[in-house]
C-alpha cells in the first residue's frame, strides 16, 4: 500500500466517523425541532418535517394564561446565573487557598475532594432533604442554589487548583514586594490569569440547573417554583394530556441561553479545558 493510498484511507475513516457522530448528535435534535412544529399533540403521526408546520406550541408556552413556562424559565435562569457566579467565586477561593498556602489539614482536604467526587449526589438526597427542611429552604430556589453551589466545590476546586499550580509563584512574590496583600494578589493577578478555567467552571455550573431533574423534583413542590426540567416533565407525565409536541417546543428553547453563554465564553473554553488538572 502506497503512502498516498494509506493517507486517503485514513481520511476516509476519519470522515466516516465524523459523519456517524454528526448523525447521532443531530438526528434527535432534528426530531425535537420537527415535533415542536407539528400542530398536533400526539407523538404518533408526527413527522420530522411536517407539511403543515405551525408555531402554535411556542405561542401557547409564552402567551397562554394556563402556561407557567415563562415563570419556569425565569426560575431556571435565576438559579443558573446565581449558581454559576457563586460557584465560580467560592471555587476560585478554595482552589487558591489549596494552591498557594500550606496549612494543617491541607493534604487530607485534597484527599477529601477526591473522595467526594467518587460518590453521586443522589446518595445524599435524604440528608439534603432533611437539611433544607430544618433550615426552612425546602420548596425554595435558594435551597436548590445552596445544594448546587456546595456540590460543585470539590470537583471544580481540584480542577482550578491544578490550573493555579501552573501559574508561577514569582508573580505572587513580586506583588508582595510591591506591597500587595493576599486579596489584591487574588483579585488582580490570579483571577485574570485564570479566566480560561473559570470560564469552564462557570459554563458547567450554568448548564446544570437546565439539565437536572432529580434534585429539583425532591426539593421543589410548588408549580410556581419549578425549573424547566421539572415543569416540562409534566407535559408528558400527565395521564390525560401526553403533549409531546409541546414538550419538544419547550425543550428546544432550553438550548438558547446555554448557546449564548457558550458563544460568550468560547475563546476561553478550549484553553481552560486543556490546562486544568495538570498538576495535583
Amino acid at each position: 500500500m502506497t503512502k498516498k493510498t494509506k493517507n486517503t484511507l485514513e481520511l476516509t475513516v476519519i470522515y466516516a466517523i465524523i459523519a456517524v457522530m454528526f448523525v447521532i448528535i443531530f438526528y434527535p435534535l432534528l426530531w425535537a425541532l420537527g415535533l415542536s412544529l407539528n400542530p398536533g399533540t400526539s407523538l404518533y403521526g408526527a413527522r420530522m418535517f411536517p407539511e403543515n408546520w405551525s408555531f402554535v406550541h411556542y405561542e401557547w408556552l409564552f402567551f397562554d394564561p394556563r402556561s407557567n413556562y415563562v415563570q419556569w424559565y425565569k426560575n431556571t435562569l435565576f438559579v443558573a446565573f446565581t449558581t454559576s457566579l457563586a460557584s465560580t467565586f467560592f471555587v476560585s477561593l478554595v482552589a487558591y487557598a489549596f494552591s498557594r498556602y500550606r496549612f494543617v489539614g491541607r493534604k487530607y482536604g485534597l484527599y477529601a475532594f477526591l473522595l467526594l467526587q467518587m460518590f453521586p449526589v443522589l446518595m445524599a438526597m435524604v440528608a439534603l432533604f432533611i437539611l433544607l427542611n430544618i433550615i426552612g429552604l425546602l420548596d425554595s430556589l435558594w435551597g436548590l442554589i445552596l445544594i448546587y453551589v456546595g456540590g460543585s466545590i470539590p470537583m471544580n476546586a481540584f480542577l482550578v487548583k491544578g490550573y493555579f499550580d501552573t501559574i508561577p509563584r514569582e508573580l505572587d512574590e513580586s506583588a508582595k514586594i510591591d506591597g500587595a496583600g493576599h486579596f489584591r494578589i487574588f483579585f488582580q493577578i490570579m483571577l485574570p490569569l485564570a479566566k480560561p478555567i473559570l470560564a469552564v467552571v462557570a459554563l458547567f455550573n450554568f448548564m446544570a440547573p437546565f439539565m437536572d431533574f432529580i434534585l429539583p423534583r425532591i426539593v421543589l413542590r410548588s408549580p410556581e417554583n419549578f425549573t424547566l426540567a421539572l415543569g416540562l416533565f409534566n407535559f408528558v407525565n400527565d395521564q390525560f394530556a401526553n403533549n409531546f409536541t409541546r414538550f419538544a417546543a419547550g425543550a428546544i428553547l432550553v438550548a438558547v441561553p446555554i448557546a449564548l453563554i457558550f458563544l460568550m465564553l468560547q475563546r476561553y473554553l478550549i484553553s481552560g479545558l486543556t490546562s486544568g488538572a495538570t498538576k495535583g
